[in-house]
Order: C-alpha cells, then structure tokens, then sequence
C-alpha cells in the first residue's frame, strides 16, 4: 500500500555508527539507506519511504548500532497522515516516542483489511484536532510499524 514517511536521524559525531545504514542491504527488513544531510557538522541523516512494508524494523537497527552517546540520538519520524514530525530518542536502551507538547498520537481502530501495523496518527491538539479519542487498547494495533 502506499504511504509516505520519512525519517530524520540526529545524532552528533556518529557517522561511523550510520555508517552501514548508508549503504544498501538485502537482508535488512526495511528498503532503501539513509543519505547523509549535507553541511551538518553534528551529524544529521535522512531516509524517505514510498510504501508501508519498505519501512518495517528501521528503529529495531537505529536500536541496535553501537552509539558512542545514545542520549544525544535524536530520531524524527513522520508519517504521511501526521501533522508534524513525531520525536523518538532512547529510553533504557530502546527508542520510544518522546511526547512533545501541544501534540498526541491517536489511534482509531484498525480497518480489517489492514495487514501491515498502521503507527496511529501525530495531530496538534493545540489546534483544535482534540477531538479525536483513542481506541481502546484491545483494538490498537501492538506491532510496530516503524
């Protein structure tokens, strides 16, 4: 299915850690590589993918390089139906979505043709899109989609 997302990895002086998600790679679970933004000092990377199955496992590898300071890894994801981009960052060795203010990620039920995991939906609730609710949790989809 089609669906656009991007990705945007900031981490600073780690390019030898991304080194191998630059590169292209048959086994990976996701498709494409990461190219490097141009003219960062610090060090920023950036991904962007056409369909839902082309992204799945990409934060299982960001988790699992050998960051020299995963504190300082910054990773923003944005779905097509998101209104801005959602921030991720390390918590107890696993990357997990940060809350930033004035946004909330939704989800509503899944659709029971849907196969692949659908990531809920980044709205501004500081403009007026708090109307939406949460599913129930037994509905939400538990698998990752990212």
């Amino acid at each position: 299915m089609s669906r656009m997302a991007q990705i945007i990895v900031l981490a600073r002086y780690e390019d030898e850690v991304m080194e191998p998600l630059t590169r292209d790679d048959e086994t990976r679970t996701w498709s494409g590589r990461f190219e490097q933004i141009p003219g960062w000092f610090v060090g920023g990377w950036h991904i962007e993918f056409y369909r839902e199955g082309q992204r799945q496992g990409v934060l299982k590898d960001l988790e699992s390089l050998p960051w020299n300071n995963p504190e300082c890894v910054q990773v923003m994801l944005h779905d097509e139906d998101d209104d801005c981009f959602g921030l991720w960052m390390f918590r107890d060795g696993a990357l997990v979505e940060v809350g930033t203010p004035g946004t909330g990620r939704f989800h509503g039920p899944p659709p029971s043709w849907r196969t692949s995991p659908h990531p809920g939906t980044l709205v501004r609730t500081d403009l007026g899109r708090a109307e939406l609710e949460h599913s129930p949790e037994y509905v939400q989809d538990p698998r990752l989609s990212w």
